[in-house]
């Protein structure tokens, strides 16, 4: 039935042998664990509220994790947003909602939760093949911000979309420029949240810092990112509480490098 999709199934086997279905509606979670089945050899945990979701989530490690929205009895993306926020293993895992009431808000809602990709009701095989391809075999940027967690946004539903990219900036930047410039703006962010949410500010600037590190060419850049990580993996290890002041002092070097222009979009989401 799939032969022509076998060589890409072939290549997906293995990122998708785990996978939790959050879904309040027995039939549907069943009938995604059949065509999962069809598709592929996976293990289907099924999951009909928040709690046992996160639950399956914690301890059981879903390589791909899929969420059904517009059931009162399942708030999934409020799942999916303590999912990214957490320090579990599969926090990183692709996420696919599933609706059959795909309105505007609701798209837009579940790209900013975290989500990888949307799939509406009713579905084809051909169109749960594309989803499961996009999350699969096309990697993509992931944002460790503070407002945000999740897959660069950009490529969000990329089972469908095949043009450029999407912020009103991407053609007056490099690529090279882009990612810089979003880390620094992620470490503004998160300085400012060193005290309101010190344990995300943490995680987002050490994340930034480190990839500040891998992908600056600026020598002076790529000191600073050093210094900076190595500021915040010492006081991390102090176990001394983060505050506004001190994360300023430290990002105050590696903050030089964001363009005067980008105060613009200060008050705009995080980038991605």
């Amino acid at each position: 039935m799939f032969d022509g999709d076998r060589r890409t199934i072939e290549k997906m086997a293995p990122k998708l042998k785990r996978v939790l279905v959050a879904d309040p509606e027995a039939g549907a979670a069943r009938l995604f664990t059949e065509l999962m089945r069809e598709i592929c050899h996976t293990h289907v945990w099924s999951a009909a509220d928040t709690e046992r979701a996160m639950k399956v989530a914690e301890t059981c490690d879903p390589q791909l994790v899929i969420v059904s929205l517009g059931d009162e009895r399942l708030d999934g993306l409020g799942f999916v947003r303590k999912l990214r926020r957490s320090t579990w293993t599969c926090r990183k895992a692709p996420v696919i909602t599933i609706t059959g009431a795909a309105t505007a808000g609701m798209i837009l809602a579940a790209r900013d939760a975290g989500v990888h990709e949307f799939l509406r009701k009713p579905y084809s095989m051909k169109d749960l093949i594309r989803r499961l391809e996009a999350v699969t075999l096309r990697e993509r940027d992931w944002v460790e911000g503070v407002a945000y967690i999740g897959p660069d946004r950009r490529r969000f539903n990329s089972g469908d979309y095949a043009g450029p990219l999407k912020r009103k900036t991407d053609g007056s930047e490099t690529p090279y420029q882009q990612k810089i410039n979003q880390c620094l703006k992620i470490i503004r962010a998160a300085v400012a949240a060193a005290e309101t949410d010190p344990d995300q500010a943490m995680r987002a600037m050490l994340a930034q810092a480190q990839q500040l590190q891998s992908i600056a060419t600026d020598f002076q850049l790529t000191l600073a990112a050093s210094e900076f990580y190595r500021y915040l993996t010492r006081h991390k290890q102090s176990g001394q509480p983060l505050t506004r002041a001190v994360a300023e002092t430290w990002a105050t070097r590696v903050l030089t490098f964001l363009p005067k222009d980008a105060d613009a979009d200060r008050k705009a989401p995080e980038a991605a």
